[in-house]
């Protein structure tokens, strides 16, 4: 088959680029060099100024969506209209859907959802050869996969994560795993949840981890133990559900035990005053920095330097929690050893005292004894180290993980 003639996988993301989302462009460009042909649609912009180098790779065309209700209205109706005349009833259903939808939490979002799906199927879908429609994260851009393939009759499939599945309605999720296809999730603990909340099981739903570019994050075999100051590294989004409070309140432990220590912080974030406040409150401004957002570059040069990795995931006032997240995996490979908690499915990479050490959320002083315990105790900070970059590169390489997904994409017809 010619490559002009082979269908395409059309994929909607909530923004495209993003720093955050590394995993996402990572797998858009190994499906490219597996042969897939791949038509991105966005529903924003992105908010920084760089990219990783892989995303500059990426040769997928990309379509950006109007991202707000009202002020493009015009447009909107321009390309849903000439869909509600030509197939009444079938626009019709997608409206009656988004009023049900719109009675459960009244958010007028979904009607935007709605428009929006309609400018895809009229303006971006004809031509393009798209063939199934797959989506990044359960909420928004699931929305609109949903809608799209109501009014245009293609199949749609879409990937769930972590924020989108736990702060999100359940009725809704309910309702868009039974119209997808299939659904795909980068966690067991996340498919135990989906299956629960499914209306009836009928979708199937897999589990297939992200992975991280195990070539990429190729770590030292310097086994030297380390000495004080002791260079301590997060890398995290100022969030809540990152539990950066009990990371610094275990920083100040190891202080007034007399500990020498540096920490750095790669991220921002919607809680960075709260974040520099309680840092200025400690007393720790002197032992800690922050640098903000960064390409890979700065980040693998970082942990090259660094002793131990960690963070405190929770799980936030409104349910949101992570995953597993990637920088475990990329510390994890680099060989540098990993305190974290034991939330949501961090448990399935993390395994105490065996690839890593795990303590309760909001524990700052076991926190701060985990912490102790893999900078001084060199049996284990060697086997944690060495089982854990085992675990990485033989379950959680991308380039073996990636062939799971193309199996469902292909099997969809594309």
């Amino acid at each position: 088959m010619s490559d002009q003639a082979k269908p395409v996988l059309g994929i909607i993301l909530k923004g495209y680029p993003r720093i955050s989302e590394t995993f996402i462009s990572n797998e858009i460009l190994l499906l490219e060099k597996m042969g897939f042909k791949i038509h991105l649609i966005s529903m924003r912009h992105p908010r920084e100024s760089f990219c990783h180098d892989s995303v500059k790779q990426i040769k997928a065309p990309v379509d950006y969506l109007p991202q707000t209700l009202w002020k493009p209205m015009g447009t909107f109706l321009r390309h849903n209209i000439p869909l509600l005349i030509k197939k009444p009833d079938v626009y019709l259903k997608a409206l009656g859907l988004a009023f049900k939808r719109f009675l459960r939490t009244r958010k007028s979002a979904t009607f935007k959802h709605l428009l929006q799906a309609g400018y895809v199927v009229h303006k971006i879908l004809p031509q393009s050869g798209v063939a199934h429609m797959h989506s990044h994260f359960a909420h928004s851009p699931t929305s609109v996969a949903m809608f799209t393939s109501m009014l245009s009759g293609l199949p749609f499939s879409f990937t769930a994560h972590a924020k989108d599945i736990y702060t999100s309605d359940e009725r809704q999720l309910a309702e868009k795993i039974k119209l997808a296809q299939y659904v795909v999730t980068c966690t067991e603990y996340n498919r135990q949840h989906l299956k629960k909340i499914a209306l009836d099981g009928s979708t199937p739903i897999y589990r297939i981890y992200h992975g991280i570019d195990v070539e990429l994050f190729a770590g030292s075999e310097n086994g030297a133990m380390p000495k004080p100051p002791y260079k301590l590294f997060t890398v995290a989004r100022m969030t809540a559900k990152k539990g950066l409070p009990t990371i610094y309140k275990a920083l100040k432990i190891l202080e007034e035990r007399g500990v020498e220590f540096e920490h750095t912080l790669i991220g921002d974030g919607d809680d960075k005053e709260d974040i520099l406040a309680l840092i200025k409150e400690l007393g720790l401004e002197s032992k800690t920095k922050i640098l903000g957002t960064q390409p890979h570059g700065v980040v693998l040069d970082q942990f090259r330097k660094s002793d131990l990795f960690v963070l405190g995931c929770e799980v936030a006032k409104n349910g949101d929690r992570d995953g597993i997240p990637n920088v475990f995996l990329e510390s994890m490979a680099m060989g540098v050893p990993v305190v974290g908690t034991n939330v949501s499915a961090i448990p399935e990479v993390l395994r105490h005292e065996k690839t890593g050490l795990v303590v309760n959320p909001k524990s700052p002083e076991a926190m701060a004894d985990a912490i102790m315990e893999l900078l001084t105790q060199e049996k284990l900070r060697k086997e944690v180290a060495e089982n854990a970059r085992a675990l990485v590169n033989s379950e959680f390489a991308n380039k073996k993980l990636i062939g799971d997904l193309a199996e469902l994409h292909r099997a969809a017809g594309v």
